[in-house]
């Protein structure tokens, strides 16, 4: 580690945050900490009962759990605190309503979120379907297709006057009369796929190409009522339920998309989603608000749990400190006060208790920890009532971490870590012809594990995982039986899925987890193309860390995709 990256091990993640989250030049990783906490605990102040809290003494602790990065806020709070207009608070979570105000409310909504810096989630079950009479205008309805297809491309615009690409999600209700339709509205023809590629390869005559829903991540919404019908055939919605699923599995497994959100039992109103789909809700306008404690720093429960009882301090503070895009996120967040404490590294931390990911041991050395993870609604209860202010009805979301993950220096989330070693490939334009620079690049955490005595035969990672989705599912039940809102996860899959009876294993498996979870979406490798990344064993690239090579484009990317 060099002075310049301290505290960061390497360059890639200080690159990371001196190119995303400063709020000058020269603000380091420790003034960053100051700027957050000293910012966002000035919340505190317009609580009742702001007394009853020694901002000091909290101040102080947080801090350390900032800058020792064993407490890591939502990048919007690294971005946002201390700025004029600081919303520090994440995705707005809406509900679309049937009606032409209701239409033109959302695009507010949408485009007021996207402007602020925040994703969306939208639910569109309550949309009538396509080419319904409309009573009052003697018109046919557009139906939910057309209303997701606008507000994707209000995404579009908001990160074309940015410089932050927009996150948004779609959801239908797997009884909709559109349903069929929405479940293949990213399987995109091949003109489509093509005109991606030639964008992805640097055309410039395809800089500003948008495929149909492309910026909107989507998923089927399952209720008590779909697991009565899969299960029953004596009930009137047996044959849709299997349609609807086989079909969605199909495409999970070719496409990627769309993935399934489940609202079951006391969470059956809980409709609503942010962008990653961790954050849930029943009300429109409610808000995300995010941080995730790094569980590999910690080396007691007891530990563990004290940052966690501080960590939903921060949040409510939060919460009272963010801007907002318009009242009624106000209103709401005052109604919910919905917090989102995620974890960060739950494989590294398996891996240094010597535990494979996914397994019943695994789950034995978590679960003291999980324990104190529990308590987190209760600590901020705690904390809420001293403050006299309303309490939060949820404290912990497991997002999937993005930047934040790569400044924890550690696995992401609850999954786990997405290779150990891999080539990627770099094309460049020569007058020869274009070129592939291939470079050997070993993953940070996985090296580190291994000058920590751990075997790298030992490491897994999620290609291979991929082999045994079980254990990721097997994972994330778990963790959602710790978790008061949902996991955000990608089970990724060894290759595209074409064969009919590896769809029927894959969804034979999924519907068994399925009541257990409250979201999940599945990856195959090589779905996509461009894939610049190449998974190769972790000892040879320990050996030939750094190397370089050029290979022709024509050589190595048949038809120009390259796999992952």
């Amino acid at each position: 580690m060099t002075p310049s990256h301290a505290p960061f091990e390497s360059s890639f993640p200080h690159t990371v945050f001196k190119g995303k989250y400063p709020f000058t030049p020269d603000e380091d990783w420790s003034g960053c900490a100051q700027r957050v906490v000293s910012n966002v605990l000035t919340g505190l102040q317009s609580a009742p009962n702001a007394h009853k809290v020694s901002t000091a003494d909290a101040s102080s602790r947080l801090y350390g759990l900032i800058n020792n990065r064993m407490f890591i806020p939502g990048g919007r709070y690294l971005y946002g605190s201390g700025r004029p207009f600081h919303q520090v608070n994440n995705c707005l979570l809406l509900r679309a309503e049937d009606t032409r105000e209701g239409w033109a409310d959302l695009k507010y909504k949408a485009m007021m979120a996207l402007m602020t810096g925040a994703g969306i989630g939208v639910y569109y079950g309550d949309i009538r379907e396509a080419n319904a009479r409309v009573a009052r205008t003697g018109g046919k309805s557009s139906g939910p297709l057309a209303l997701m297809d606008a507000v994707d491309r209000d995404g579009v615009a908001a990160v074309q006057g940015g410089d932050r690409r927009s996150a948004v999600w779609a959801g239908l209700s797997w009884q909709h009369p559109d349903i069929l339709e929405f479940i293949v509205q990213k399987d995109w023809p091949q003109w489509i796929k093509d005109a991606l590629q030639r964008r992805n390869d640097g055309d410039p005559e395809y800089t500003k190409f948008h495929a149909p829903m492309e910026g909107t991540n989507i998923s089927v919404c399952l209720d008590d009522e779909f697991f009565d019908a899969y299960a029953s055939e004596l009930h009137s919605r047996h044959v849709l339920a299997h349609e609807v699923y086989n079909m969605t599995v199909e495409k999970m497994v070719t496409t990627g998309e769309p993935g399934f959100s489940i609202d079951i039992g006391e969470n059956s109103q809980e409709v609503a989603r942010n962008a990653c789909c961790e954050v849930v809700t029943a009300d429109d306008s409610d808000v995300c608000n995010l941080g995730s404690v790094v569980l590999p720093k910690f080396h007691s429960p007891e530990q563990f749990g004290a940052a966690v009882r501080d960590a939903v301090l921060f949040l409510t503070a939060g919460s009272l400190y963010s801007d907002v895009s318009y009242q009624k996120v106000a209103d709401v967040r005052e109604k919910n006060r919905r917090l989102g404490l995620g974890i960060i590294g739950v494989h590294e931390f398996c891996l240094l208790h010597g535990v494979k990911y996914g397994t019943g041991a695994s789950f034995e050395v978590l679960e003291p920890y999980m324990r104190e993870y529990d308590r987190a609604l209760e600590h901020a209860n705690d904390w809420q009532d001293k403050l006299r202010i309303s309490r939060s009805v949820a404290a912990t979301a497991i997002a999937p971490n993005g930047t934040i993950g790569i400044l924890a220096e550690s696995t992401p989330s609850g999954d786990p870590l997405y290779s150990t070693a891999r080539e990627r490939a770099v094309i460049t334009a020569s007058p020869d012809g274009d070129k592939r620079t291939v470079h050997v690049v070993v993953d940070p955490v996985a090296k580190r594990l291994v000058e920590q005595g751990v075997d790298p035969d030992s490491i897994e990672d999620a290609y291979s995982l991929a082999l045994q989705p079980e254990r990721r599912l097997a994972m994330q039940a778990y963790l959602q039986s710790h978790v008061d809102q949902a996991v955000s996860s990608t089970v990724n899959l060894p290759h595209v899925m074409n064969d009919p009876q590896e769809q029927r294993a894959f969804g034979d498996l999924l519907i068994e987890y399925l009541p257990k979870l409250r979201g999940i979406t599945a990856y195959p490798d090589g779905a996509r193309a461009g894939q610049p990344l190449k998974p190769i064993p972790l000892k040879y690239a320990l050996e030939h860390e750094g190397e370089t090579w050029i290979e022709s484009v024509e050589e190595t990317c048949s038809g120009a995709i390259c796999g992952v």
